[in-house]
């Protein structure tokens, strides 16, 4: 029993530390930084790469295209390779709707080297740049945007003096599978990548949401966006390093009326969700993946299993530990539960989720080794270190 005391001990003492001393990665009070607007509202292209999204365009398409910006703003889709007629759609709702100029493109397949969401925002950034904006919005296909979200970013970003404003969209919970796997993926995120570091200039840790960054076009120049981190499968953490490596200053936090409208009502859906890119986020790396089987293990397996370890053969030591960091572990995942309006005795059951994050990093691994990578949308990704990285 010495070994398991030890071990509850030492997942305790990794608790006490995430705590106190990772950012406070766990409180959700983060939104958009204080703002004022701007005398003169500088100019925006709103760039959408879509591939096969004809189910969510109608809930997203609609609400970019109402955005109440005093400004000069236009929407670019670029349609990737659809074959469920997303372009023709997205003109439709255009019509039907109107609101913001809505120009629709598509760039072809992408050649090697290059992600295919990538090489669409490129193409869209290139359409963009002969407007000459000043800001430009990168958003996904299934992001819906309050009418104000446009002209909140912009402000915020003004007023802050940020060349990166993202906000990390709400994403649905409604299934028992998304109320049990979804608010967890903010919180391993957010634990990951603490959002009160990543504002800091001169700090290691960058990190933004694909799903919503509005970023300064001279910044995205300086940084060879989206050239830079072309080959990327988690391209929106490496767009924010990209851009803070570059000098730029960038923010991040938890949006209030920004929200995903894509469904993930099936386990299969969120498993194929985090697969395809969780051995990507560990950089293909068989130490790296062993480290982070171990980690997750110890952080949020051990205290259960130690408490009740501990209950059964009398050890009050180890069901102490184990207890005491299991009620940690509740404690900070209460908040994210709280922001994505979930019951709190969801809270507990956090080791579940995290077993099951953990079998899929596993599978991630497994899929790569066998061919079968970075899947997406009927495309397969090759490692980073395949395809040629210029400096």
């Amino acid at each position: 029993m010495d070994a398991v005391v030890w071990t509850a001990v030492g997942s305790l003492t990794v608790w006490l530390w995430l705590l106190l001393g990772q950012g406070f990665f766990w409180r959700t009070d983060l939104r958009l930084p204080p703002r004022r607007e701007p005398a003169d509202w500088p100019s925006v292209c709103v760039v959408v790469p879509a591939r096969d999204e004809a189910g969510v365009l109608p809930a997203s398409l609609p609400t970019l295209l109402a955005q109440d910006y005093p400004g000069r703003a236009e929407v670019f889709l670029v349609d990737d390779g659809s074959s469920d007629g997303t372009g023709e759609l997205a003109r439709e709702l255009a019509r039907a709707h109107g609101g913001l100029p809505l120009t629709v493109d598509s760039p072809g397949e992408p050649p090697a080297g290059w992600t295919g969401k990538l090489w669409a925002v490129r193409h869209g950034i290139a359409l963009a740049r002969t407007r000459e904006p000043v800001y430009l919005l990168l958003t996904d296909a299934d992001i819906a945007h309050a009418p104000d979200s446009l002209r909140t970013l912009v402000a915020a970003a003004h007023t802050g003096g940020f060349d990166l404003v993202s906000q990390m969209a709400r994403l649905r919970v409604e299934s028992v599978w998304e109320r049990l796997v979804v608010p967890a993926f903010v919180y391993f995120f957010a634990q990951l990548y603490p959002f009160r570091w990543i504002a800091v200039r001169g700090g290691r840790t960058a990190a933004a949401a694909g799903g919503c960054v509005l970023l300064r076009a001279d910044a995205a120049e300086r940084a060879r966006i989206p050239d830079a981190v072309r080959h990327a499968v988690i391209d929106d953490v490496a767009l924010a390093r990209a851009v803070k490596r570059a000098g730029g200053h960038i923010w991040l936090g938890l949006a209030e009326r920004v929200d995903s409208v894509r469904p993930y009502p099936r386990l299969r859906d969120l498993w194929r969700m985090v697969a395809r890119s969780a051995y990507a986020q560990l950089r293909h790396n068989p130490l790296l993946l062993l480290g982070t089987v171990l980690g997750l293990a110890l952080v949020y397996l051990v205290p259960p299993l130690a408490l009740v370890a501990g209950l059964v053969v009398g050890s009050a030591g180890t069901a102490a530990a184990g207890g005491l960091a299991w009620l940690l572990m509740t404690v900070t995942y209460l908040p994210m539960l709280r922001y994505y309006r979930q019951p709190r005795w969801l809270a507990p059951l956090l080791p579940v989720t995290a077993f099951l994050y953990l079998l899929m990093t596993v599978d991630s691994a497994v899929q790569h080794y066998r061919g079968r990578g970075a899947a997406w949308k009927g495309r397969t990704y090759a490692r980073p270190g395949t395809v040629l990285d210029e400096r």
